[in-house]
């Protein structure tokens, strides 16, 4: 049978590097002996729309983009009932997942790495009737990613998310929440929560926890309580970039699924995208659901 490639990009991406690299990304699969169907976005929600609605022929789904376009393939392959190995070519500002999953950073490497590589199989997240695929956020800089400008990251990178960020201190909005997780019930106030499968947030390494895998069939879950003052706010954010957990300030916990309720609708973001408005949240790990090739 005839090897087939669905590859997905988004030509805006990062600093639009792709545009530069296609024909030599292109020239890795051909060569492997695939027939080609390729795709450039031009709005959000397209790669989503594409794979969901594509043949069962094809053998291997590629895309290209930050972490926003992985997040649409995988949520349109979970859509379409059926699996196909995905291969995945960073080229956004961050790429957290891509880093957490040992890709190249350079394009032609990772194309290498897709024709070349084995199948891993990953865990993602089921997040009411969505999915995403590697952190669940909400609270204090959650907006950030998907507020700022593409011209802006492209620029400065990751100093676009902090600057954008910093920003927003002086109007820090906390929200009561209930989170139920296993046997274990939480009641307090939060300023930030993310629910993660990977080794980096926002770029920053180790954020997300020790010892992270994305295959465990857990999330690790980092709840940030309000804080009292600027200062102690400022502790709170150099202990979450060390990792050096004050359980005084902060929850943090392993699970496969939590329920999380606020009094008033809440926020979230899905993979650095907006994830719209909730009251009620359920979380769940889907273990090893996506098949994604590695080196």
């Amino acid at each position: 049978m005839d090897k087939k490639l669905l590859f997905i990009y988004n030509p805006k991406a990062g600093k639009a590097q792709i545009r530069t690299k296609l024909a030599d990304i292109l020239n890795v699969f051909a060569g492997e002996g695939y027939e080609l169907t390729v795709f450039p976005t031009q709005k959000r929600g397209d790669a989503r729309k594409v794979v969901a609605e594509r043949s069962e022929d094809y053998s291997l789904v590629v895309c290209s983009g930050g972490d926003g376009t992985l997040d649409e393939t995988v949520t349109g392959m979970i859509q379409s009932g059926f699996c196909t190995p995905i291969g995945y070519i960073p080229a956004g500002s961050t790429n957290d997942f891509g880093g957490s999953l040992g890709l190249p950073k350079n394009m032609v490497k990772a194309a290498q790495t897709i024709v070349e590589g084995k199948n891993f199989p990953c865990d993602m997240g089921a997040f009411n009737e969505d999915v995403f695929v590697y952190i669940a956020a909400f609270g204090l800089f959650t907006d950030v990613s998907y507020e700022t400008g593409q011209d802006m990251k492209n620029v400065l990178g990751h100093m676009a998310y902090v600057l954008e960020g910093m920003k927003r201190l002086p109007a820090i909005k906390s929200y009561p929440m209930r989170v139920a997780y296993e046997d274990k019930v939480i009641t307090d106030d939060f300023i930030f929560g993310m629910v993660t499968n990977s080794v980096s947030v926002g770029g920053f390494k180790n954020i997300t926890g020790k010892n992270v895998k994305l295959d465990d069939g857990v999330f690790e879950v980092t709840l940030i309580k309000k804080p009292k003052n600027p200062v102690e706010l400022n502790n709170i954010i150099l202990s979450l970039l060390n990792r050096d957990i004050d359980t005084k300030s902060m929850y943090c916990f392993r699970t496969a699924e939590l329920e999380l309720e606020s009094a008033e609708p809440l926020p979230w973001t899905l993979d650095g995208e907006n994830g719209g408005t909730h009251k009620n949240v359920r979380i769940k790990n889907l273990c090893k659901a996506i098949e994604i090739r590695v080196k």
